[in-house]
């Protein structure tokens, strides 16, 4: 989960995600709200992602805002249970 938080928040092209999904969401004004061990135990969902899954939320008063900073200055909005898992993987990584 740790590396998937920093794949979706930490991995970029051209300083935007690297995701196209997570690029898609986030240029729409979400917020990278949380991901879901086994969230899709699914074959298709095993073989594509672990079985992980990514919830978005779009806080409707927040969206102009939160994509207006993502295409200006490429930040991304993330819950604090991201950024926890982002910590994580941060502390602990070798790359």
């Amino acid at each position: 989960m740790r590396l998937c938080a920093w794949y979706l928040y930490g991995e970029k092209h051209r300083g935007y995600a690297l995701n196209p999904v997570a690029n898609f969401h986030l240029q729409n004004g979400s917020e990278l709200w949380r991901i879901n061990w086994m969230g899709d135990s699914s074959p298709r969902g095993i073989g594509a992602s672990c079985g992980l899954m990514v919830n978005y939320r779009y806080f409707l008063e927040d969206t102009a805002r939160n994509s207006a900073a993502y295409l200006a200055t490429k930040h991304i909005k993330a819950s604090e249970q991201v950024l926890a898992l982002v910590a994580q993987f941060q502390q602990n990584s070798k790359l």
